[in-house]
């Protein structure tokens, strides 16, 4: 069974709110989970507290069973300081599409 930190979404139309949860992979994103372990309100200024509430000890504790977080949860636990993101590179990600299909078609 494979354990992943994500985020669910909740709220209404227009108005997400997201839970950070502790789920098997194999579930829906918004449907059973094992655990909740905060919230997220993307709708709130970065710079307010309750934008980003979660339980520490709950994920540390998650992650030292062998969780695994998602992308967006591991940004968040990055800026807490609790686990370490590697940086991603895309290098064509720069390029404009039609130089990347004429590259393409030279290649």
């Amino acid at each position: 069974m494979s354990v992943v930190i994500r985020l669910a979404r909740a709220g209404t139309k227009k108005r997400p709110v997201y839970h950070v949860v502790v789920a098997d992979s194999r579930f829906p994103r918004d449907g059973r989970f094992i655990e909740r372990l905060g919230h997220f309100n993307p709708l709130l200024p970065k710079d307010n507290e309750a934008r980003l509430k979660l339980d520490m000890e709950k994920v540390k504790a998650w992650m030292a069973k062998g969780a695994q977080p998602s992308d967006r949860v591991m940004r968040f636990l990055d800026a807490a300081g609790v686990a370490k993101r590697t940086p991603r590179n895309n290098p064509e990600k720069a390029v404009p599409r039609k130089e990347r299909k004429a590259g393409e078609k030279a290649a």
